[in-house]
Formats: structure tokens, C-alpha cells, sequence
């Protein structure tokens, strides 16, 4: 097996590529990648410059895992800052940085995939030893593998890569027939207050459409990047996403999307978009014109709910942070990244900095499952 390196997604076979990625998790796929090159919404110039691995076995690709070289840490959700801080006051280069990840998208998923015949570990070495020995051709100070699935987060650690863990909060389907089936496993307060939060959207006149993304018009396409701008100018930056990724992913993945629309005297008020995996929702991108008391919960959360049960997914990944969805029944999980520094100074402080971390990254998860609204658990 050889280790091949590809500047672009047009590189590779989109059909040999998906072969490998397979259905379920939507954010691997080529056509997917490649909607974040083409709009230009990832490059060099952005900041994500792809570097992609491929595993070449007698010309087949046999494994790949996509990398980039990365000039800032923005977009992933990992936050490394006080790293690179550390580098500077000691005059060394932070970035850039070798960055396996999706760009903008902190959902846990397979990071290096492995064609069912091979040995994972043993592929795993390969590509971490392929970025080792080539870091200085690079010009990278380290590299970092963010949201991987717990199995390959170990299957790094015993490769020497320190691990450092995060919290998020997911919802589970356990079965449930519909809303108000969930809704029984509240304790009595919750269950009043989500019944509230959802009456009050409809008592201000406001209406929602859930819409398979092969039926979603140019024009509500428009209307939610215009939701979705917002959602960053209002905290003074710009989107990281453009049109264009939108319109290619529209061509290109509909069967993989799910839109939300709030609607209004006629108008659109607000649109939340999520991906449909093979058994999960992945809420990914939010936005609204204007504040409505509960809308947030209602067009980000509990229509995703509502579709879940509908269509029997077992997880719904609403996305990073949030303490609120808590008390929405959203349980606390543990996400993980990998990082190896070539500096060994650095390595071994940051190394003990993530043990002390982590610690309290338990207790935080620990403390947050007491919050849970569910019966059992009161």
C-alpha cells in the first residue's frame, strides 16, 4: 500500500470515493467535499487548502482521509487557540497546521475510511507515519483530527496522539410513536414547558413546513441563505458558507437535506437545514429575520424531533454547545479529537494540559446528565 496526496476533490473518482464513504454520514461524501471546493468556500485562500490522503493499493483507492492545511482554527469548533498563542510568544509558526476534519461541521464521524478487508489499524499507521515523516514538506507544525467516532479516537491514542474530549448534546429515539409518546418520559414540568413552547409559536401566527430538499424551490433556497447570513452579521462576520455551496449541495445531495421553514402572514420568517444520515439528523445551519418567543426551539429542534420519530432515526445531532437543549431532553455525549505536535516541548505541556482537562470535561458531563428532565433521572 502507498499513501497518494490530492489537491482537490475533482482528483479522485466521485463514484470510487463514495464506494468507500458509503451512505450513512453525509459529510464524507465526494459530492459534498467537492461542493466546498468548487464554491470556493474552502481553499487556499480561506484558509483550507485540501491536502487529501488516498491509500493506493495495485491502483485501487482502498482507503482516503481528507486533510487540509490550515492558516487559522475558525470553523472548527475545537478551539486551539491558546495553542497558538503558546507558539508565538515562543517565536514558533502554529500554521499552519495539518487539520483532518470537516470543514465547518463539528458532527463525530469516521475520519480515516478503510476499505472492509483491511486492516484499520494497521492503514491508521500509515497515514499517521505518511504525515509524520512529511510534516517539514508540508511546512506544518501538527496535526490535529477533530469529531472522529470513539473507536478511531482510541485507535490514535494508541498511536501516541494525545486525546482531548468535548461534551455535545444529542437527542435519542427510543422508539417513540410520536411527540407526545417523548413527551411521557418527561417529568411534569418539562413536559408543560415543551408543550407551551410549541403552542406559543402557533399562537403568533406562525406556521411551518418541513420539506424534503428534492421539493425545496429556488426561491425558498434563497430565502434561507438570507436566514443564514444573518445569523453571522449579526454577531459581526461573515458567512462561512456562499451561494454557491448551497446551490451545488441542492443539485447534488438533495436526497440528503431537510429544510425547515416558519412562515408568517405569507412570509418567511425563519429556516433551519439539516442532512439526513443513515440513522441520524444532523441539524447543521439556522436563521431568522426577527426574535419569536419559542421559534428557535420549534425550527431548530423539535421539528427535527418530530422528523426523527416520523422516519425512524435514532439520533438527532442539533450541533455543537448549547446547555439549553437539556432541558429538551438532548442527553450529554462525549466527542473527541487527536493531535500530535512535532514539537516535543510542546507536545508534552500541551499533553498535561488535556489530562487536567479532561478531568473537568467529565465532571462537566457528569453535572449537565443531572439536568436531564427525564422521569428516571428524577
Amino acid at each position: 500500500m502507498e499513501v497518494k496526496q490530492i489537491h482537490s476533490m475533482a482528483q479522485v473518482d466521485c463514484k470510487v470515493w463514495n464506494r468507500l464513504a458509503g451512505d450513512a454520514y453525509p459529510f464524507l461524501r465526494h459530492e459534498f467535499l467537492s461542493a466546498l471546493e468548487q464554491s470556493a468556500s474552502v481553499s487556499e485562500q480561506t484558509g483550507w487548502e485540501p491536502a487529501h490522503l488516498l491509500v493506493m493499493e495495485a491502483d485501487e483507492l482502498v482507503a482516503f482521509m481528507p486533510l487540509y492545511l490550515k492558516r487559522h482554527s475558525w470553523g472548527e469548533y475545537v478551539f486551539d487557540q491558546q495553542w497558538a498563542q503558546a507558539y508565538r510568544q515562543q517565536g514558533v509558526d502554529y500554521y499552519p497546521k495539518g487539520l483532518t476534519a470537516i470543514p465547518m461541521t463539528p458532527c463525530q464521524g469516521a475520519r480515516i475510511v478503510v476499505k472492509a478487508a483491511l486492516d484499520p489499524i494497521a492503514v491508521t499507521q500509515l497515514l499517521v507515519d505518511f504525515i509524520k515523516q512529511n510534516a517539514e514538506k508540508l511546512g506544518i507544525s501538527s496535526w490535529h483530527c477533530l469529531f472522529p467516532v470513539e473507536q478511531q479516537a482510541e485507535r490514535l491514542q494508541s498511536l501516541g496522539l494525545s486525546i482531548r474530549e468535548g461534551v455535545q448534546f444529542h437527542w435519542f429515539n427510543r422508539g417513540y410513536s410520536d411527540f407526545n409518546d417523548f413527551l411521557q418520559t418527561l417529568n411534569a414540568g418539562k413536559r408543560k414547558m415543551l408543550k407551551r413552547e410549541r403552542r406559543r409559536v402557533g399562537e403568533q401566527g406562525v406556521s411551518l413546513l418541513r420539506i424534503a430538499g428534492p421539493d425545496v424551490t429556488e426561491g425558498q433556497w434563497r430565502a434561507f441563505f438570507q436566514f443564514y447570513t444573518m445569523t453571522y452579521i449579526k454577531r459581526g462576520m461573515q458567512p462561512y458558507l456562499n451561494p454557491a455551496f448551497f446551490q451545488q449541495i441542492a443539485a447534488t445531495l438533495a436526497e440528503r437535506l431537510l429544510l425547515v421553514l416558519a412562515v408568517k402572514d405569507d412570509k418567511y420568517i425563519a429556516a433551519a437545514l439539516s442532512f439526513v444520515g443513515a440513522d441520524t439528523l444532523y441539524g447543521r445551519y439556522w436563521g431568522c429575520h426577527e426574535q419569536y418567543n419559542s421559534l428557535h426551539f420549534e425550527v431548530c429542534y423539535y421539528q427535527g424531533l418530530d422528523y426523527c420519530i416520523e422516519h425512524g432515526l435514532t439520533r438527532f445531532d442539533s450541533g455543537a454547545q448549547g446547555e439549553h437543549k437539556i432541558a429538551r431532553g438532548f442527553e450529554p455525549i462525549t466527542t473527541y479529537s487527536a493531535h500530535w505536535l512535532k514539537e516535543a516541548r510542546f507536545a508534552k505541556a500541551i499533553e498535561h494540559f488535556l489530562v487536567r482537562e479532561q478531568q473537568a470535561t467529565r465532571l462537566y458531563k457528569q453535572d449537565a446528565a443531572t439536568y436531564l428532565p427525564f422521569k428516571q433521572f428524577n
